[in-house]
């Protein structure tokens, strides 16, 4: 494969204790001793990112680009990301092996992108081994990793979010739907790779939901758009990215079944200009107070989902990670230097460097998926014109779901490329992203054609109330 777009243009650059759960009931996680890795904040950094998903393939993008990161490192990594970033094989769910290796190629920072490894504590062996690390403790992971846990906190941080029930029985499940109504909103305890929600107007559906899921919290339907903010977390202060709209269902007009994300677009030009600074006031700050009071500070990316109700911005869900694919086109805009303020969270030093700033324009991703997503993927389905549509000025392909046989990429997961484009406006760069990913093509592709489309900030999934 020829070097991608990216790379061409960068050329030389590149030589604890977590809660115990159980049905019916939280244990709080225990207080632990927590204290960042501190050390000088440097001016030549060498990062790790953990992951093989299109979420680091835009972070290994993006601190390939800061001129303060001398290397980038990835494990196990994916085609895409060879380009930007030295690939080394590492299962990103062991956390003793991946302090080993961080370790070994004497990393300044390593970044966890995956929300799994965060949850089976990967953080804290890296911590342990000495060496900063972006992303959460296995205790304060748990803010994703158990939707009643991250409720409970919202609860007690006086975080505006929708009533719910934390639900074990069949009955308590009927007992809920009664209580909220439809649509239904039902989501497994636990993760789901993004498809663990159910959102429906079929009490049935809803049902049958519930019962395939251990434990589950169903919830009032919350009527309003859906955006995405991302908190950059150091333990007691935070720092908050451009927000971000993504689409997770898989068809048109948000029909169809949950997905990990189809596409996303930044800047919302429609919602209020003071979004990010509400959210980091009303729902983040409080969320770090409870969090250290609790004994397990946050360090990490805070995802907050929200809607955007009549009443003002309500927390749909926090996630303990950077979303995906909503991250990519909020990279794509970043204008102040990533390494420097991960590496400052990771060691408990926001206020040390300058907030992170935008440069003008949009950015629109559009996600290619593989036949049978999201039921199922289609794996081994050879790829072609990747390399063309990386070589567009102002695109980028990033990989999420491929592998190379041979001399050929192909197929391997659901979600398989992302294609985001830089543009003077949302219009300008969807019409640049949707002609790039027509140069892309392999058997059973599946894509969504009103990415970004106008109107904007419309209620995604508003099809609920028609079934």
């Amino acid at each position: 494969m020829a070097p991608p777009q990216f790379l061409r243009r960068r050329a030389g650059a590149l030589d604890g204790s977590g809660a115990a759960l159980s049905r019916g009931r939280i244990t709080a996680p225990a207080p632990i001793e927590w204290a960042p890795v501190t050390t000088p904040l440097k001016t030549s950094l060498s990062v790790l990112v953990i992951g093989t998903g299109g979420r680091e393939h835009a972070l290994a993008l993006a601190l390939a680009l800061d001129p303060g990161v001398a290397e980038v490192y990835a494990a196990p990594g994916n085609p895409g990301m060879a380009a930007v970033a030295t690939l080394h094989d590492v299962d990103p769910m062991n956390g003793a092996d991946v302090a080993v290796l961080a370790t070994k190629l004497d990393v300044d920072l390593v970044v966890v992108g995956p929300e799994a490894p965060l949850v089976a504590g990967v953080a804290d062996a890296v911590t342990e081994a000495g060496i900063a690390c972006f992303g959460p403790s296995e205790a304060a992971a748990l803010l994703e990793g158990s939707k009643a846990f991250s409720k409970e906190v919202m609860a007690a941080a006086g975080v505006p979010t929708a009533a719910s029930r934390a639900c074990t029985t069949a009955a308590e499940v009927e007992a809920a739907l009664d209580a909220f109504g439809p649509p239904y909103v039902i989501k497994d305890d636990g993760l789901a790779a993004g498809k663990g929600v159910v959102v429906t107007a079929d009490r049935e559906a809803a049902l049958a939901h519930a019962a395939a899921c251990e434990r589950v919290v169903v919830e009032e339907f919350l009527d309003g758009p859906e955006v995405s903010v991302f908190a950059v977390c150091d333990g007691s202060t935070a720092r908050a990215l451009q927000p971000a709209q993504d689409f997770k269902r898989i068809f048109d007009g948000g029909r169809g079944p949950n997905t990990g994300g189809m596409g996303a677009y930044s800047p919302l030009t429609w919602a209020p200009v003071d979004l990010a600074e509400t959210v980091l006031r009303t729902v983040v700050q409080p969320t770090l107070d409870e969090m250290v009071r609790r004994g397990t500070p946050f360090v990490g990316c805070l995802y907050v989902g929200l809607a955007l109700t009549a009443a003002g911005p309500r927390v749909i869900e926090f996630n303990c990670r950077f979303g995906d694919p909503d991250t990519q086109p909020v990279l794509a805009l970043l204008e102040s230097p990533l390494g420097e303020l991960l590496y400052a969270a990771a060691q408990g030093r926001l206020g040390d460097v300058p907030p992170p700033s935008f440069r003008d324009g949009a950015a629109v991703t559009v996600v290619l998926a593989s036949a049978g997503y999201p039921e199922s993927s289609s794996k081994g389905d050879v790829i072609k014109g990747a390399d063309a549509a990386d070589a567009v000025e102002g695109v980028d392909v990033i990989h999420a779901g491929t592998a190379l046989v041979g001399d050929d990429l192909v197929t391997a997961g659901g979600r398989v490329l992302a294609v985001r484009a830089l543009g003077s406006d949302v219009a300008d760069a969807r019409v640049r992203a949707y002609a790039a990913a027509d140069l892309i093509s392999f058997d059973g592709l599946q894509r969504r054609s009103d990415i970004a489309a106008e109107p904007l900030g419309v209620v995604e999934g508003a099809s609920l109330k028609e079934n």
